[in-house]
């Protein structure tokens, strides 16, 4: 059977991206998580050498109890029982060893305690910045009309894959350099007592990063796995509970249960695979621990039969062969350690396959202005929805923009917002100075208010601000007249009313005309409605409608079925199905 190298057991075909690709992901990531990760690896190497010196302080402690301390005194205690001699008497007093070791169990409380505080501090902050960055990424990439994931994997990937990252960067990374660390001190120290036996235990290191090489290759398959089947968990669990008065309605209780039922089924098979994998891997690795640890006891126990070896050499010896394949079986976790990041690596990789949108400075055009379509065609994979479309949406004019459903009207919207662009043809913003090709940057003159209830939950005054953060009470209360929504000022608490997910606690209508009032706040040169008034009532419509076109200094256009919308419109724009 030909032997895999590491690089090929990481660049399996089943992953996207090579092993190049993910670490420089990983190098960028942690970037910013420095000081987090230099902290946690001096605590570290501070309790590797606290723990090395307790393996000395015991058999030191033993010796002097059994009075088998040799006349041979060690350098740095020689050099200050010349000047002083209570030196020398603390060196062979019991309860100064005792207190030793004491100050040395308060030192492991100390870097406990350190240990404990970086992580839950730092480690948060590492972990919301990491967050951060990640919705910031998504929230700044060109959409295509599609998501390719589920809301709720794109929420469990930004949770438990993230802090599967930060975990590994700031905690595991640095607490391998201690392993290490403790793995070589223990190792000379030991040789410095017994030049075999410490040899005879490292020898048996390649066996298990042999065996290390094929665990990894299809633990990974297994990890992956069980983290797709933990999202489409999570997935079902928040379509159920935001879609609950619909399945309520719909008497599909037990339909939802039996799918969150079968997909933790599948979470559990998986999982069940992974665990009876990695068991008997770890049987095996434990019984090769067992195996030396019993070898070194043996060869102690002789020398100590022989008397080539002190009691508190034997305990040295036993504490000292305890150190070294410590470090090595935390080796061997670091190994299912390092799949689990590879693949919340290639996960959080997954989110940022969408490039970017244009960035930079936004670009304003001066009101009024207009929009025009210059031969505009768009499909979605092959299906076209749009097909060399033409028309001029005038600076200052109301537009109704009609047909049935499916017709392509809000991928009409979606391309005058640059979410989409056109595959033929060109958008275009103009003023009576200058003409330009809609960019993501120029989203800037434009207010949306897209169809259904877009409130978020927070106060009403949290989503008024969404339109304009600086906006004064009175500014808020000015707009809300104008929507035709001054019930608002009438609630108990006003403009500090809170809202649940989705606007809970407000009728639709009331959604609407708080989300118009939203949109009135923001102000700009051109402003889009798609069927932003279908749940009210015809005369609050009316209203609203004289409202906003009192005066003709913005551009206005009106995704619609609706009449009554059509009636005060200075032109129609019908799209056909295609």
């Amino acid at each position: 059977m030909k032997r895999m190298t590491l690089r090929e057991l990481l660049n399996r075909t089943e992953s996207k991206y090579t092993m190049g690709q993910i670490l420089r992901w990983l190098w960028r990531a942690w970037r910013g998580n420095q000081l987090q990760a230099v902290l946690n690896a001096m605590l570290g190497l501070f309790g590797v050498a606290v723990s090395l010196t307790q393996v000395w302080a015991v058999k030191h402690a033993i010796d002097v109890a059994a009075h088998t301390l040799g006349d041979t005194l060690p350098s740095f205690v020689a050099f200050f029982a010349d000047s002083s001699p209570a030196v020398l008497d603390a060196w062979r007093s019991l309860p100064w060893a005792v207190a030793f070791m004491g100050f040395l169990i308060l030192c492991n409380f100390a870097i406990s305690i350190s240990a404990i505080w970086v992580r839950n501090i730092l480690g948060i902050r590492a972990q919301n910045r990491m967050q951060q960055r990640m919705l910031d990424r998504i929230l700044r990439s060109e959409w295509h009309g599609r998501d390719r994931l589920h809301s709720g994997d794109v929420i469990n990937r930004l949770e438990k894959d993230v802090n599967n990252i930060i975990g590994f960067l700031t905690e595991t990374i640095p607490s391998t350099v201690s392993t290490l660390g403790l793995f070589l001190g223990a190792f000379f120290y030991l040789f410095s007592m017994d030049r075999t036996l410490p040899l005879i235990i490292v020898a048996m290191l390649p066996v298990f990063i042999f065996v290390s090489k094929y665990y990894m290759r299809h633990m990974r398959s297994l990890t992956r796995q069980v983290r797709d089947s933990d999202s489409r968990v999570q997935s079902v669990l928040q379509e159920t509970v935001q879609n609950r008065m619909l399945i309520k309605t719909l008497e599909s209780d037990s339909v939802m249960v039996d799918k969150l039922e079968n997909t933790q089924s599948e979470l559990r098979h998986n999982v069940v695979k992974r665990t009876v994998f990695s068991v008997f891997s770890n049987l095996i690795l434990n019984f090769g621990f067992a195996l030396g640890y019993l070898v070194a006891f043996l060869w102690s126990a002789t020398r100590l039969y022989h008397h080539t070896l002190t009691f508190g050499g034997m305990t040295a010896f036993l504490q000292l062969v305890g150190k070294i394949e410590g470090p090595a079986r935390s080796l061997t976790r670091l190994v299912p350690a390092f799949v689990s990041v590879f693949t919340a690596a290639e996960r959080l990789m997954e989110l940022e396959e969408d490039p970017l949108e244009e960035q930079g400075e936004p670009i304003e055009v001066s009101a009024p202005c207009g929009v025009r379509m210059d031969h505009v065609s768009y499909a979605y994979d092959n299906d076209p929805v749009l097909r060399d479309l033409s028309f001029d949406f005038a600076p200052g004019t109301c537009t109704a923009v009609l047909g049935e459903t499916g017709a392509g009207k809000t991928t009409l919207v979606r391309l005058i917002l640059a979410l989409l662009s056109p595959q033929q043809g060109r958008m275009l913003l103009y003023n009576n100075k200058e003409t330009l090709v809609i960019t993501p940057r120029m989203r800037c003159n434009f207010v949306y208010v897209p169809q259904g209830n877009t409130l978020l939950s927070g106060t009403i005054r949290d989503n008024l601000r969404l339109g304009r953060f600086s906006a004064t009470d009175e500014e808020m209360e000015e707009a809300l007249h104008k929507a035709c929504a001054d019930f608002v000022m009438e609630l108990p608490d006003g403009l500090d009313t809170l809202c649940s997910e989705s606007g809970g606690g407000l009728s639709e209508g009331q959604a609407q005309r708080i989300a118009i009032a939203r949109a009135l706040l923001r102000n700009r040169a051109v402003m889009l409605f798609d069927e932003a008034t279908s749940a009210l009532d015809p005369e609050t419509e009316r209203q609203l409608l004289r409202n906003i076109l009192s005066s003709r200094d913005h551009t206005v256009i009106f995704i619609t079925h609706r009449p009554a919308v059509v009636d005060y419109c200075d032109q129609t724009l019908h799209i056909d199905k295609l």
